[in-house]
């Protein structure tokens, strides 16, 4: 089975970061304009909106004037982060980053102004920049991937404020974070992907980066070809809390081979990073796979931003069978004892073998 590598594709475009005064709209508000956003900037909003890209702020000026003309322009909801301030252009876009819970990488910023472009491009050399000029144009390019929209997409800006809503309740918890964790009611359902899940499961291949495996992107022809095989398993990962629906957020390729059970792709949202569900995961498909009588192994190919899926796979039990330039085989002991999954996940779905529960 095929599968496009990470470094073959261009790095996607997760948020466009936008300034304001003379790039979304004409005009600046605090010298008594009252301007007007441009065809193409709203036309671009709304497309890139469609298509699950996010869009935030930073821009100079005053943080409640510029959100009140938002407000009255009706496009205050479609910006997830609302930096506005004097500082350094650059210094929002980290913070936007962080706050999003996405690389650097997968940010590009649009602004009239060729000095604060370069200052933005000089702190963060991976982050594009474009010119106002050239909003237009956006969604044509390829950073900016027009496929299939899938309903994550078009909920994602609903995904990250919900996300929002959770953040400030972390803030205000009384409590430490594993009791902030538990007070979450977290369950992880995992399930055999089915045909309305190849959209979905194509477009986390393509954005996904931090917590990806082998940092594989396989087309929804692939996935569709190792649902329908008997050698393959497709497993698809969806999350809820007592805040809502985090949408599909995980994928698993598995590969059975004999006795073995080889994990050829395991990744998960960024949006999940912190919320322990990669032990979670893997430390299902262990259960389940031993449950079988089968031997777990689990493929990894080192990228720039990966590392922390190793971890996980180490601290889950697994040790290194084979080492090449590039590529990791992973093996769970034949006489190793199953992780113990967290207690502050509930896993239900139809492949489970487990008792269904994180206790």
């Amino acid at each position: 089975m095929t599968a496009t590598e990470r470094t073959e594709a261009v790095t996607p475009v997760k948020c466009l970061v936008w300034d304001l005064d003379d790039t979304l709209w004409r005009g600046t508000v605090l010298e008594g304009d009252d301007p007007r956003p441009s065809e193409a900037a709203v036309s671009t909003l709304h497309a890139l909106d469609e298509r699950g890209v996010l869009h935030a702020v930073a821009s100079r000026g005053d943080h409640a004037t510029a959100t009140a003309h938002l407000t009255k322009l009706g496009l205050a909801e479609l910006f997830t982060v609302l930096e506005v301030g004097w500082g350094a252009k650059s210094e929002s876009v980290r913070r936007i980053s962080e706050a999003l819970g996405i690389g650097i990488d997968t940010l590009a910023f649009v602004d009239n102004d060729p000095v604060e472009r370069a200052e933005v491009a000089s702190a963060h050399p991976r982050v594009r920049c474009y010119a106002a000029e050239e909003l237009a144009e956006l969604p044509a390019r390829e950073e900016f991937p027009a496929g299939e929209v899938t309903q994550e997409a078009r909920g994602r800006r609903r995904l990250y404020r919900a996300e929002a809503s959770r953040n400030q309740a972390r803030e205000a918890y009384d409590g430490t974070p594993a009791q902030f964790l538990a007070s979450l009611e977290l369950e992880l359902t995992v399930r055999a992907a089915t045909p309305d899940d190849l959209a979905r499961a194509h477009e986390l291949t393509v954005r996904t980066h931090q917590l990806n495996t082998t940092g594989r992107s396989y087309s929804m022809a692939e996935l569709r070809e190792m649902c329908d095989s008997p050698r393959y398993e497709v497993l698809v990962a969806g999350l809820t809390d007592r805040f809502g629906s985090y949408g599909v957020i995980g994928l698993a390729v598995v590969e059975r081979d004999g006795g073995r059970c080889v994990l050829r792709l395991l990744l998960l949202s960024c949006r999940v990073m912190s919320r322990g569900i990669g032990p979670a995961l893997i430390g299902h498909i262990v259960r389940r796979t031993l449950a079988e009588g089968m031997r777990p192994e689990a493929e990894f190919v080192p990228t720039e931003v990966n590392r922390v899926m190793l971890v996980n796979l180490r601290f889950a039990g697994f040790e290194v069978l084979e080492q090449s330039e590039g590529r990791l085989l992973l093996g769970f002991p034949p006489d190793g004892q199953p992780p113990s999954l967290p207690s502050h996940v509930r896993i239900t779905g139809s492949t489970s073998t487990a008792a269904g529960s994180g206790t």
